[in-house]
């Protein structure tokens, strides 16, 4: 049987989160007492857009994707989430619906740290609140950096940044589930464009896709196709 973490664990957790940093141990036993532990199979929704938030959410384990779905189902993925990031900040401290919906790459394990727990604190706590502030701020970054990347810069520029971004020294590492659909849905196109653009790119030498990772040849190459 799977041990379940106490809430112990989670306020050591919480210290390296950049949302409560300085926050004294009273604090964060205050969250963690308000958190609840849940575990997730693969393709399980963690969360669906546009229910009712219930709070912030911090994942210990596993891969995560967030995503808006179309009509018609098509995906586009915001960002996969892994170990020790918070996510469904826009839900908690803006009090809106969940923005997206959640679902678990693979087995994950996630606390919920409820809203209550939250208010409380930033209504007490002001050098919180602006922590909240910078921090979402950022978010807000990304998400217009990403509407930029999906409406001015072509398939195979889209691609080179993402390499950049997540590669590891000059290796990206592809767990099971990371799939040329993943791909497809993180870049905001379909799986065709993207096999095609590898293979353009591997071609030239600029990568080396491999069956578990994808090896960065050419950094220079790459870094003028992001650009």
């Amino acid at each position: 049987m799977t041990r379940l973490p106490d809430a112990r664990e989670l306020v050591e957790h919480l210290r390296a989160v950049s949302y409560f940093d300085g926050l004294d141990d009273s604090s964060l036993d205050g969250l963690a007492r308000h958190a609840a532990w849940r575990e997730y199979g693969a393709g399980e929704i963690v969360f669906l857009e546009g229910e009712a938030s219930p709070g912030l959410h911090y994942l210990q384990f596993g891969w995560l994707k967030a995503v808006k779905t179309s009509p018609e189902g098509r995906e586009q993925v915001l960002r996969f989430l892994g170990p020790g990031e918070v996510f469904n900040e826009i839900g908690v401290f803006a009090n809106r619906p969940n923005p997206a919906t959640a679902i678990a790459l693979e087995a994950a394990g996630v606390w919920l740290i409820r809203r209550e727990a939250i208010a409380r604190l930033l209504s007490e706590q002001p050098g919180f609140a602006q922590r909240v502030i910078e921090n979402m701020a950022d978010r807000v970054i990304e998400l217009v950096a990403l509407v930029a990347d999906l409406s001015l810069r072509p398939v195979t520029g889209r691609l080179a940044r993402l390499l950049l971004d997540d590669a590891i020294g000059d290796v990206l590492r592809r767990p099971r589930w990371y799939t040329q659909a993943e791909l497809a849905a993180r870049l905001g196109t379909v799986p065709d464009v993207v096999q095609r653009a590898m293979r353009g790119l591997e071609a030239e030498g600029v990568i080396e896709v491999e069956r578990h990772q994808i090896r960065i040849r050419d950094r220079a190459a790459l870094e003028r196709l992001a650009s």
